[in-house]
């Protein structure tokens, strides 16, 4: 008997909870939830706005940079100046763009002088140049920016020689004549000797030199630095330009549907009726019976449960009672 009990009143709660899903289910058409978040893109704004004369087509133009994502650019129905809206079409182009600035370039060449009119030959009032961007345009240079520097040094060596005469010697004697002489801060060495006779004397019927002169060479080597070029460093400025293809333009195309305007009737010409008089016989309008027969049947449903539950209850309490009395 108890388990009996318990099996109705589980049919019976079962019977009430399939009863109220049924009821308040929801509806299709509400949004369900998602646990999960996607990041939306950050929304477009239109450049600017095109619509027809007629209103039935409106274009909105957005120029985006490489940092913008088209898919900010809204796409859904809206309403303007009378018409319904709806995108058609979404158009993309390449959209050139033309970039300028004022640009600075240095240049370097070498120069066998350090004259001016040299250094000029060897730069133009004008030339071109191409950046590493992509920009291009013709420059003029910048005569206060010309420097001339020394590019290298090399040297040369030469020999040199001198001659020193020695007079009025008495003896043709090397010893009498220096080794070595200084000129032009150079060191010489005695590289040869011619002696002349300045005086003669007779010795026993022979004509005998007792004077004499020392003509002495010296020679030696000298070492000179040249310059072996310059570098004229020099500036030319102006304004360079490119075409730039960094930008891509984005056209939505909606349809327009005009909305037909609501007419609403003055008050002073709504006129009161009476409601219908039912004729004997018809039968009465129909009423939704499904909303309030839903909530009835739950309580009902509810209430028997608990009735047949509370009726097992006390039986099995009277037979336990007569059972005792026995």
């Amino acid at each position: 008997m108890k388990r009996r009990t318990i099996s109705i009143s589980l049919l019976a709660l079962a019977m009430t909870m399939a009863m109220s899903t049924s009821a308040f289910a929801a509806s299709p058409d509400e949004p369900l939830l998602s646990g999960s978040s996607t990041e939306q893109p950050e929304i477009c704004y239109p450049t600017y706005v095109a619509q027809s004369e007629d209103g039935t087509e409106l274009r909105k133009y957005y120029d985006l940079g490489p940092e913008d994502d088209p898919a900010g650019i809204p796409r859904s129905d809206f309403e303007q100046d009378g018409f319904h809206y709806t995108l058609t079409d979404l158009l993309k182009q390449e959209l050139p763009e033309y970039e300028e600035r004022l640009h600075t370039e240095t240049v370097s060449v070498a120069s066998k002088s350090k004259d001016m009119a040299t250094v000029l030959s060897v730069l133009p009032e004008k030339k071109e140049f191409i950046t590493e961007d992509g920009f291009t345009g013709t420059l003029t240079l910048k005569l206060e920016s010309v420097q001339v520097e020394v590019s290298g040094y090399g040297s040369t060596t030469k020999e040199i020689s001198a001659t020193r005469t020695y007079p009025n010697l008495s003896d043709q004697d090397t010893q009498f004549i220096p080794k070595t002489i200084e000129q032009d801060g150079k060191t010489l060495t005695l590289q040869n000797i011619e002696w002349q006779t300045d005086n003669t004397a007779t010795v026993d019927g022979y004509a005998m030199g007792d004077r004499y002169t020392a003509v002495a060479t010296y020679t030696g080597s000298k070492t000179s630095s040249y310059v072996k070029g310059y570098t004229v460093t020099a500036e030319y400025s102006g304004t360079v330009s490119r075409i730039a293809l960094n930008k891509v333009r984005y056209v939505a195309i909606f349809e327009g549907v005009c909305i037909a305007p609501v007419e609403e009737e003055p008050l002073e010409d709504i006129v009161p009726t009476d409601p219908p008089v039912q004729e004997p016989g018809e039968a009465p309008e129909s009423f939704n019976w499904p909303v309030l027969l839903v909530p009835l049947g739950v309580i009902v449903a509810a209430g028997g449960g608990i009735g047949i539950a509370l009726f097992m209850k006390r039986r099995r309490e009277s037979d336990e009672s007569e059972g005792d009395a026995e």
